[in-house]
């Protein structure tokens, strides 16, 4: 899978876990990885890394 392809999944299972965080209260991701915190952050962290990947392409018109 190239890395832009999983970046743009990321930023959508980031945008998920805000919708079901603030509509139902239901962390989507913790629910999931609830065992493994450490990787429950590092979800979390890649999501946000995707984030700013994408602010950044779209600022700069990167494709």
């Amino acid at each position: 899978m190239k890395l832009k392809t999983f970046s743009k999944w990321l930023v959508v299972l980031g945008a998920l876990e805000v919708g079901f965080m603030s509509v139902l209260r239901f962390d989507l991701v913790g629910s999931i990885l609830g065992s493994w915190p450490m990787l429950v952050t590092i979800v979390y962290a890649l999501v946000g890394l995707a984030g700013l990947w994408g602010a950044y392409a779209m600022l700069t018109k990167k494709k």
